[in-house]
Order: C-alpha cells, then structure tokens, then sequence
C-alpha cells in the first residue's frame, strides 16, 4: 500500500468512524428523548413543569397551587430531577427548604430534539416497499 492509499485508508476509517459514533449520539438522544418525554407524560408531572417554567418554586407552593400532598409533590419532583429536567437547591440559611427550578441547559437540548424530531421538512415523499402490487411481481 503506497502513502496516497494509506492516507485515503485512514480517512475512509475515520469517516466511517464518525458516522458510528453520531448513530450512537443519535441513540443516546433518542434514549434521553423518551424517558424525559415518559416523565412529562404524567399530567401531574406536566403541571409541575408547567409551574416551574414560572420560575423557582418550593415544594409547598407547587403544592398549594395544585392543590396536593407534599409528599405526592415530592415524589413528582424526584422523577422530573431523575430525568435531569428540574434542579433543587437548598436554603442557604435553612437547608431544611429546597428550591426547584427548570434545568435550562436540558430544557434546551429538549427543545432543539423536539423541533428536530417535528421537523416537517423531514417527511419525504416516498412508496411503500411492499404492498399488494409489490407482492404479485415477487409472487
């Protein structure tokens, strides 16, 4: 193999590198896509969000608002934590209060995966690859 060949070798390789590793980023986001879309399917975890989007908020408020249990508000706020869509800090002066707020660096991957994922200019038009006339010219 002279030098030229080597050198289209290695970049046909990383090439076919890169590609790997963004179908596996591709994954991964849809991975991440689904569980936070899973945890705001919960129409109480939806309120939830939907009041920290206001700006920070303790538990007590958003359970006053809603209308809930502490503890139902608690537990809501683990799994929207879990998914990495709320953060909870504690009072500087009592950390027995935690403030919750929207994760914004989330809630902007989450916002660019969905204008990507409902994207229209995505759809293409196509036909379908079976079908009953694709089956009598195989048949």
């Amino acid at each position: 193999m002279n030098e030229a060949e080597i050198i289209q070798y290695m970049l046909n390789h990383s090439r076919l590198k890169e590609e790997a590793l963004s179908l596996d980023e591709a994954r991964l986001a849809r991975k991440d896509l689904a569980r936070i879309l899973r945890a705001l399917s919960d129409p109480t975890r939806l309120a939830v969000f939907d009041l920290l989007m206001e700006g920070v908020q303790c538990n007590c408020e958003i359970a006053e608002r809603l209308g809930l249990s502490l503890s139902l508000i608690s537990h809501h706020l683990s799994v929207l934590r879990r998914v990495g869509l709320v953060e909870a800090e504690h009072d500087p002066e009592d950390a027995r209060w935690i403030y919750y707020s929207v994760n914004r660096v989330t809630l902007q991957r989450l916002r660019r995966e969905i204008q990507q994922l409902l994207d229209p200019r995505r759809i293409q038009p196509r036909q379908p690859s079976c079908g009953p006339q694709k089956c009598k010219a195989a048949c």
